[in-house]
């Protein structure tokens, strides 16, 4: 798949950036001229990535921190506007996914975790973002990586389908906050797509990857490319009159 975009100029924060629609998204804002901040809770695993794109002769920042910890997060804005003096485009991407159980068995614990990192872990990125993007005075364009389960019910996975509705919700009301700042916020509805997590569910026996497929019109899983794709057209001037959307990415899954 071949889509170009240029982002030449321009300063990307990519969360959750190490693997998946993360990685991909990274990859693509490097590809397009973005001098790209890859942050991610995994210190190896994104400095890798730096190493990687960085010998590809792509301009990037590795930085570690944990979405869930506000002050972490302003330090990695911080870190973004210490080395290249702005801030214009993000995708919050970094979430996580539980397992499979009845509302009854799942373990608040449980339910605490996916909120903290899926939903405050957004609500403190989008705060810092935001912040420098009004210090800035220059407008931008954040998506929030939401989910199917933001559009639909998710059986046996109240919570996470809970959280993806909230993101859906922090999207739309920040959108009004913003728009008369030139910032636009809008998010991705990704079905199932194929990345690391969703081959973690399949070998559990938490996910089948058939009865998956055959929910989707289009009868495949998605591609990490493809919800790049979608991130960056989403932050481009050809989306400059979409924002406060909620864009599936599912194949037609939610088309039923």
């Amino acid at each position: 798949m071949t889509v170009s975009f240029n982002y030449t100029n321009q300063v990307a924060f990519v969360t959750g950036a190490s693997a998946g629609m993360g990685r991909a998204t990274a990859h693509a804002f490097a590809e397009a001229g973005a001098a790209t901040v890859l942050v991610d809770v995994d210190p190896a695993a994104v400095n890798a990535l730096a190493e990687e794109l960085t010998a590809g002769g792509l301009d990037v920042l590795a930085v570690v921190a944990d979405v869930t910890d506000e002050a972490q997060v302003a330090a990695a804005v911080a870190a973004t506007v210490s080395a290249y003096g702005r801030l214009d485009v993000a995708f919050n991407n970094a979430g996580i996914m539980i397992p499979s159980a009845p509302t009854a068995d799942t373990d608040t614990a449980v339910f605490d975790r996916v909120m903290n990192v899926n939903v405050r872990g957004v609500w403190n990125s989008l705060k810092h973002q935001l912040g420098q993007l009004r210090e800035q005075k220059s407008g931008g364009a954040i998506v929030n990586n939401s989910s199917i389960a933001g559009l639909t019910g998710s059986s046996t996975r109240a919570a996470y389908s809970a959280t993806k509705h909230a993101v859906l919700g922090l999207t739309k009301s920040v959108a009004l906050e913003v728009g008369v700042q030139g910032i636009r916020v809008n998010a991705v509805c990704p079905g199932t797509i194929a990345t690391p997590m969703v081959d973690r569910m399949l070998a559990a026996g938490d996910l089948n990857r058939d009865a998956a497929i055959a929910a989707s019109a289009i009868p495949r899983l998605g591609r990490p490319e493809e919800i790049a794709a979608a991130v960056l057209w989403l932050c481009s001037p050809g989306a400059s009159y979409i924002t406060g959307a909620a864009i599936p990415v599912d194949g037609g899954y939610t088309a039923n």
